[in-house]
């Protein structure tokens, strides 16, 4: 076998292979000997077929499947002596081979970069540890009682406050549009579910009464075809209904599930702690990334960054067509595609070269997903469709490629994990409304840090 570089450039190299034909040739015979030892062939005994009739029947799979091995085991051995780990799926093409004649191929192959992860050490980060404020478990014990509200029929007119089931259609110039009816809604007056003027319009009804109101689509509404334009809705108001207080104590909790009210604010407060816990942890996790991003510049595969930027780009195309579709502005008014695509261009780069760090830092120090692990993220995954837990169980398991997007999160994250643990990372106990802002001001910039 012959093996020529013909290009190096970065981490792209191509070579010209030639394997001789005699060594063709050779593996050919062997495997025909072999099959020639079982196949079962009309007017022969097992093992007893010639070679000519072998080649006859089958020469043609037989050398597809030498081909194949041979192209094969030289992309290994190139990879091998030359210390390269692909990026990507080698590129074959077979430029010459006939029968009796040298295999010739090229073979194009993105390495994989050298890298030289930091000393973490020389990073400082502060993670913020939200205190949760007696108020706040307040206002979420205020927010499960309203929900929790029972309702009894009620002889007067509605108010503000009061539910009423209705039956209603609405039209624009005098034809009915897509999603404007609906029957048995019921409807929280002053709750600011509809458009404005609808709830204001249904006050004082009584049950079994009708009421016509004429409104107006607001400019920014949702669907661009009905923005600014009158309307006309048509409603039965079939019954109306007034809340009753849910007392906040011992009897509440005990239909929640819990022995005691103190149990429940309990229970309430481990809930925001751990949903702000987990904003804060997103938070460390973006400024380590930015740092790490910071202080490495290697070069990255362009396939993968090219892969990268196209899924970027689809999605970004679809969720233009939805916000579309929906009547939603245009946020990127001004810009052109190519000014568009640049900065996805930057974006794809940096996740891919993060994704390489962490890789090659999970690699140095033997970090893995455990089957354990990775079963429970899956159990979580199911449990997102209530009813379809088996079908989603069952995709994962049948779908190449389906574990790695459960694999993948699990092992970033105890990579990031281990960074942290070696970097200097101090704690400050903040109030979550401070948290909070800071994450608004930082989703102004929109961070791109993750991988």
């Amino acid at each position: 076998m012959n093996i020529t570089e013909t290009n190096a450039d970065g981490l792209k190299h191509e070579f010209k292979i030639v394997i001789p034909a005699d060594d063709i040739q050779k593996r050919v015979d062997t495997r025909l000997k072999d099959i020639g030892r079982t196949a079962r062939l009309p007017g022969f005994r097992p093992g007893k077929a010639p070679m000519s009739v072998l080649k006859t029947r089958f020469l043609t799979s037989v050398l597809g499947e030498i081909v194949q091995g041979a192209v094969n085991e030289a992309a290994d051995e190139v990879m091998k002596d030359r210390k390269l780990r692909p990026a990507l799926q080698p590129k074959v093409e077979i430029t010459s081979f006939d029968t009796g004649k040298d295999l010739e191929y090229t073979l194009a192959v993105e390495a994989l970069p050298e890298i030289e992860p930091m000393d973490f050490a020389q990073i400082s980060l502060e993670r913020w540890k939200p205190e949760v404020a007696e108020n706040e478990v307040d206002e979420a014990l205020n927010r499960l009682a309203q929900r929790h509200r029972k309702s009894e029929a009620v002889d007067r007119p509605a108010a503000t406050g009061d539910e009423v089931m209705i039956d209603f259609t609405g039209e624009v110039d005098g034809k009915e549009f897509p999603g404007g009816a609906g029957k048995d809604f019921r409807l929280e007056l002053g709750a600011n579910q509809f458009i404005s003027g609808f709830e204001d319009g249904l006050a004082g009804a009584k049950a079994g009464e009708e009421r016509v109101l004429d409104l107006v689509f607001p400019d920014d509404y949702g669907v661009a075809d009905l923005s600014g334009k009158p309307v006309r809705f048509t409603v039965a108001v079939k019954d109306v209904r007034g809340f009753q207080p849910q007392p906040i104590d011992d009897s509440f909790a005990a239909e929640l599930g819990m022995d005691t009210l103190d149990e429940l604010r309990k229970s309430l407060r481990e809930q925001i702690e751990r949903d702000y816990a987990g904003v804060a942890r997103q938070r460390l996790k973006r400024h380590l990334l930015d740092r790490l991003a910071k202080q490495h510049s290697f070069p990255v595969p362009p396939g993968m960054v090219e892969a990268e930027f196209d899924a970027i780009w689809t999605q970004y195309q679809a969720q233009k067509e939805r916000a579309k579709a929906g009547g939603a502005p245009d946020e990127d008014v001004g810009k052109s595609d190519d000014e568009i695509k640049a900065e996805f261009r930057r974006i794809a780069e940096r996740r891919v070269r993060l994704g390489l760090l962490l890789s090659e830092v999970g690699r140095r120090h033997n970090i893995s997903v455990a089957q354990e692990e990775i079963n429970q993220a899956l159990l979580v995954e199911a449990r997102r469709f209530p009813g379809q837990e088996r079908k989603v169980v069952e995709f994962y398991r049948n779908q190449p490629g389906a574990i790695d997007q459960l694999r993948a999160p699990i092992l970033e994250n105890k990579v990031v994990d281990h960074i942290l643990g070696m970097a200097q990372v101090s704690e400050r106990a903040v109030p979550t409304k401070e948290l909070v802002a800071a994450e608004e001001k930082e989703a102004e910039g929109e961070s791109d840090g993750a991988v």
